[in-house]
């Protein structure tokens, strides 16, 4: 079924993960469903609890890419996935990707995180958030894991109310997380199956009949008196509760305490209500901004690493788009060789808050993230031509790849936070030497070689 017209639609998937300290799995192929035939993705959210959060690990997480980032990106840039954005608190990290064609259209990136441990003094649990505007739509994507335990309910929905009170964005309109068009909340929220026995529990999962669980399950029940959770949405829970499990099995605790199984894993989302949904008498109902469909809501069995599975929700957004056109159009000016300097020329729209601080970077056609340029350039310090429809500014021939190739230039605002330009791939022509070496084959030029025994050749 097509859009309707105006209308776009644009394919989201999240994956919520308490990996345990372990390190990332061999592969996660079925996780991303990146062998999925239909249409692909245009967005994933990648949100995990319990990253190894040693102090020498977290130290150096702080100065380097963490191993799940690495590893991530790894997988998806050459599938032409950007890493739009990241943030990590001790044990939360969360990462978004997208594809390379939606850059310029992911605008006012801003993250933020709130500590609830230890009362709101330690980082192991709480929530990390980024939200960002899409073709003009704000969305929130919110990371949480909250406390653990049959009987801490109360204090997960305590902490929860206190995460979305302490997740303050800057801009007057959408200060909030439930100021945005659409919320998504997720993460090991660790509400837990009440008064149901271990064994009634375990036959009702060996008999798929999970149905018989949920009224038990507590964030069932407090979705009834919570006034705040109704308006969360949630596909319905038919896969396994996805803790706990003896790691590399599919063997519910086999320990001593053997926990009962819950849906400790969870993915809702929240449409911000119409402030006027009742129409006057003749008039056509208002429609949503963003229209939320979900596809697929599913545990993924085969991996073992922790004693979670993973849990992914796969979502298609229909909008009308709001921003249509780049802030920053920019491209190359003649053709680049790695021996001269280059010209890049770019124009902005009237609207486009430029900075200081912007800068345009160029980078190889299936480059992770925004710091992943070959070599990038102030854009005012090294401006050359200023003209009321277009500025040039050029890159030294010094930092230029010598071994040539295969670029593409993207515009970087410090403002936003984002790319918000980027050009056509372009070719850039290896220098001379460089080529000349090349052509060497045991220390001796092809030019030599063809001259051998010969009389002199004369090229």
């Amino acid at each position: 079924m097509e859009p309707e017209e105006g209308r776009e639609r644009l394919r989201l998937h999240l994956v919520t993960w308490n990996v345990g300290t372990a390190s990332p799995p061999p592969e996660v192929t079925s996780l991303l469903q990146l062998n999925w035939q239909g249409q692909a993705m245009d967005i994933y959210i990648i949100g995990l609890q319990e990253v190894n959060s040693r102090i020498v690990n977290f130290l150096s997480d702080l100065a380097f890419d963490d191993p799940w980032s690495i590893f991530f990106m790894t997988v998806l840039s050459p599938l032409g996935y950007i890493k739009v954005s990241s943030i990590r608190m001790q044990g939360l990290l969360l990462l978004i990707f997208a594809k390379q064609a939606h850059l310029p259209f992911l605008r006012d990136i801003q993250s933020q995180f709130t500590r609830t441990g230890l009362y709101g003094y330690w980082g192991n649990k709480g929530g990390i958030a980024v939200r960002m505007s899409v073709y003009g739509h704000t969305i929130c994507f919110l990371n949480c894991h909250l406390p653990a335990h049959m009987e801490n309910a109360e204090q997960r929905l305590d902490d929860f109310e206190r995460i979305l009170e302490m997740q303050q964005f800057e801009g007057e309109k959408i200060s909030n997380a439930l100021d945005h068009d659409i919320l998504f909340w997720f993460g090991d929220l660790n509400f837990r199956i009440e008064d149901y026995g271990l064994h009634f529990i375990r036959e009702s999962i060996n008999n798929s009949r999970f149905s018989l669980l949920w009224e038990k399950d507590q964030l069932n029940m407090a979705k009834k008196k919570e006034p705040f959770l109704q308006e969360f949405m949630e596909g319905p829970l038919k896969f396994k509760p996805t803790y706990k499990f003896d790691l590399y099995s599919n063997d519910y605790d086999t320990s001593g305490k053997k926990r009962k199984p819950a849906w400790t894993d969870r993915i809702l989302w929240r449409v911000k209500p119409l402030l006027h949904p009742a129409s006057e008498a003749g008039e056509t109902p208002k429609e949503q901004a963003v229209c939320v469909s979900q596809h697929s809501y599913i545990s993924h069995m085969t991996y073992g690493i922790s004693d979670h599975k993973p849990v992914t929700g796969t979502f298609e957004l229909e909008m009308e788009p709001l921003v249509s056109a780049p802030l920053v159009l920019l491209h190359p000016v003649g053709h680049w060789s790695a021996e001269q300097d280059a010209t890049v020329s770019y124009s902005t729209a009237p609207e486009f808050p430029s900075s200081a601080w912007d800068w345009i970077g160029l980078y190889e056609v299936t480059f992770r993230h925004a710091n992943d340029y070959v070599m990038y350039a102030w854009v005012q310090d090294n401006e050359i031509s200023s003209e009321e429809d277009a500025k040039q500014v050029y890159l030294s021939a010094e930092e230029l790849p010598a071994a040539g190739g295969e670029f593409l230039l993207g515009y970087y605002s410090s403002t936003m936070q984002s790319i918000v330009g980027i050009s056509l791939p372009f070719e850039v022509r290896p220098s001379r030497t460089l080529a000349e070496k090349d052509l060497t084959w045991d220390g001796v030029s092809e030019t030599e070689k063809l001259c051998d025994d010969k009389p002199p050749c004369d090229f």
